[in-house]
């Protein structure tokens, strides 16, 4: 079964994923682009289910489907997502059941850092636009790119309350938190983990995982081998992944004006998640 790694876009998916992939191969040299944890959804997971995998009925109408397959190896597995729980066609469609899901962990982020981000790795020209993306019920993808599945995000809000729905072993992990106290919020995860699943891991391993995925050790590899989840417009700028990291301060960043106006719009999600 799947055990979700979810977020909305620039929320710190990547960076657990870099963790749990360093964490489940202890003995290997920590590399950026060597990963042991997929992503959903990519390409193959879809063969002999749609010739029109692009279209987005489409993906939603065999989502489930593509799971099942992957399941049918009755093995648990960890898969890096940025869809939201959705419901598709009516509420005919959903991205993800009980039956396919073991559990989710989701990692939430403060928007008012979250649309920096957004900024520099969508190329909007100003922070304007990037707020409209993340007030947009967005579907990302759609294109012939091998990953470019149709990736159903919502709005930053609805993201988060659509994942909050999903009762069965739900995890949530603040950005923030892993920033602050990066061993108790990573030993968070590894302890849910065991708990729900077959995986075990090791103390002085979570602590060697956290050096191996510091902010700076994962721009260094980006500077020397490049990092194979870049965009494909990104890497043609030669605009980088890993780009402020923890120096993405939204009080060091952001005027008032753009502030005040993400405050009001996502105020009740950010006073539940103790942003303001």
């Amino acid at each position: 079964m799947i055990i979700w790694l979810s977020s909305y876009p620039k929320s710190g998916n990547t960076w657990v994923r870099l963790f749990l992939d360093s964490l489940l191969s202890p003995n290997k040299d920590f590399n950026i682009n060597d990963n042991v944890i997929g992503q959903f959804p990519i390409r193959s997971h879809f063969l002999d289910l749609s010739e029109n995998i692009n279209d987005q009925d489409e993906f939603a109408k065999y989502c489930i489907e593509a799971q099942q397959k992957l399941n049918l190896d009755n093995k648990q597995k960890i898969l890096k997502t940025h869809n939201a729980f959705w419901n598709w066609g009516g509420g005919k469609y959903t991205f993800t059941n009980e039956k396919n899901t073991l559990g989710v962990i989701y990692i939430v982020r403060d928007p008012r850092n979250v649309i920096t981000s957004v900024f520099n790795y969508f190329h909007k020209e100003n922070y304007y636009q990037a707020l409209e993306f993340m007030k947009e019920n967005k579907v990302l993808g759609g294109n012939d790119e091998e990953i470019g599945l149709p990736t159903i995000i919502g709005s930053w809000s609805n993201h988060y309350k659509s994942w909050k729905k999903f009762k069965k072993n739900f995890l949530i992990i603040k950005y923030e938190n892993l920033l602050n106290n990066p061993f108790e919020e990573f030993s968070k995860i590894t302890n849910y983990l065991k708990s729900i699943s077959d995986f075990k891991f090791e103390n002085k391993n979570i602590v060697k995982a956290i050096e191996q995925c510091s902010f700076d050790n994962m721009s260094s590899q980006e500077d020397r081998f490049g990092f194979n989840d870049n965009s494909k417009r990104n890497k043609l700028l030669n605009k980088k992944f890993f780009n402020l990291g923890p120096n993405n301060k939204w009080q060091d960043i952001l005027d008032n004006e753009i502030q005040v106006k993400i405050e009001k719009i996502f105020n009740s999600e950010m006073k539940e998640l103790g942003y303001l």
